[in-house]
């Protein structure tokens, strides 16, 4: 472990959990690179000339909204209590979401910066928040960058808002438009009663590097609102990025985050110089997360040991400056004719592998008890069941013992019920990808 941070700079630090020891010939080397980050990151963000932070609330206000009464009211409260958790100077706006995206307040394609005189105006003008119109979240995200790329604040943010479906939009369009807003600022999305689609609101989260969540009750939107937004409050640093350098010979064969939530970011790889690439990771706080990292070296004999990856986390320099690393981990291998030694599975490793696996299982089971595959979807979420019992994720467990009967858990062995609430089956599925952390001994 390497933490090359200056007591100005962020304090990040990265741990690398492996088994080293591969078989003679073997070639797939995996790894848990923890990062932690203890914020401190201030002073380079004061020295980069940036204020604090920029977010864009976007609120559904389609028709559907008024279906019951309490949604539109909980949306209005949210926001209120959202607006009510700025902190002084956080640049901030918000937008009505219909077919079309308005702007409330401040209006005039500006951001209005947080003190006690513009937060009182942003909730007088969410009292005249009402609902009528379509759904078109592309367009609502387009506003909100447009928004956000004013500011020069390190942390920019979007909370949104939904109801309902896409149903005004192509598919493409609202694609394209998350290709064009990724790097610029990270969303949270959250779905509110059971009529969204629970794809295209985790699918928006994921783009933007944010979380997602359902609210089925709206009652419960302050609360949430009010959390998220502290949440955002506490980021520290922006645009970090997970550096992975390897040797000639060697390939990087996925990168996924796997907690607090199982993220696959391999595809979003940009190069970074020779045998070297970065993958977004987006805005830090004081917090924790690990990444899975599976790396091909070329094989080898017995007694050889080489570098097969380096991970280091950096931060983007000024205009032509390079970026500052912030900490550093090694990933090896070393090629073993000991049977023990090359065949032990690291408990992180195992332990990460089940909790992707986890969410994979839910995610099929789901999709095929939607599909009337009684079989298949038994067998999936069976193994679900089965997952998250040795693996001691509790949350998970619960909510899938409201879609399953579980007969015997260690065994995964379950019965599909007959009748399951659509708030209960939409939670499992919105919240199937988060995990939980190695049990510590």
């Amino acid at each position: 472990m390497a933490n090359f941070a200056k007591p100005s700079a962020p304090r990040f630090s990265v741990e690398v959990y492996q088994n080293e020891f591969l078989p003679q010939g073997g070639r797939d080397v995996h790894a848990i690179v923890t990062v932690t980050s203890t914020g401190g990151a201030t002073a380079t963000r004061a020295a980069a000339g940036r204020g604090a932070a920029a977010v864009v609330i976007m609120v559904d206000c389609s028709g559907s909204m008024e279906y019951p009464p309490e949604k539109m009211r909980g949306a209005r409260e949210a926001t209120a209590a959202a607006v009510d958790t700025l902190r002084d100077g956080t640049s901030f706006a918000v937008i009505a979401g219909t077919h079309v995206a308005r702007e409330v307040y401040p209006g005039q394609g500006r951001l209005a910066v947080a003190d006690p005189v513009t937060r009182a105006q942003a909730k007088e003008a969410l009292r005249g928040l009402g609902s009528g119109g379509g759904t078109a979240i592309g367009t609502w995200l387009r506003l909100a960058d447009g928004l956000l790329r004013q500011s020069s604040a390190a942390i920019r943010h979007g909370i949104l808002l939904t109801d309902g479906r896409n149903e005004h939009e192509e598919p493409a369009r609202l694609r394209a438009t998350l290709d064009e807003c990724a790097g610029r600022f990270t969303c949270d999305a959250r779905g509110v009663g059971t009529d969204w689609e629970v794809k295209e609101v985790t699918g928006i989260a994921s783009a933007l590097l944010g979380s997602a969540d359902i609210v089925a009750d709206p009652a419960h939107l302050a609360e949430d609102f009010t959390h998220m937004m502290e949440n955002v409050m506490g980021k520290e640093v922006a645009d970090v990025a997970l550096r992975l350098w390897t040797p000639v010979g060697a390939e990087i064969q996925y990168v996924k985050q796997v907690a607090p939530a199982v993220q696959d970011l391999t595809a979003r790889r940009t190069g970074a110089g020779p045998r070297a690439g970065d993958y977004p990771t987006g805005s830090w706080g004081d917090e924790s997360r690990e990444y899975h990292v599976c790396v091909r070296v070329p094989s080898a004999g017995v007694g050889q040991e080489m570098l097969a990856a380096r991970a280091s986390l950096v931060l983007p320099g000024a205009a032509g400056e390079p970026a500052a690393v912030l900490a550093q981990g090694l990933v090896r291998a070393v090629w073993t004719d000991d049977l023990a030694a090359s065949t032990a599975i690291n408990p992180q490793v195992a332990h990460y592998t089940g909790q992707a696996e986890l969410a994979q299982a839910i995610q099929q089971g789901l999709e095929a008890r939607k599909l009337g595959d009684v079989d298949g979807a038994t067998a999936k979420l069976g193994r679900a069941v089965q997952l998250a019992s040795v693996s001691g994720n509790a949350d998970t467990a619960k909510l899938l013992a409201k879609v399953v009967e579980v007969v015997d858990a260690a065994a995964g062995t379950v019965r599909l019920k007959a009748k399951v609430a659509d708030a209960d089956e939409m939670t499992l599925e919105t919240r199937s990808t988060q995990t939980v952390r190695v049990k510590k001994t």
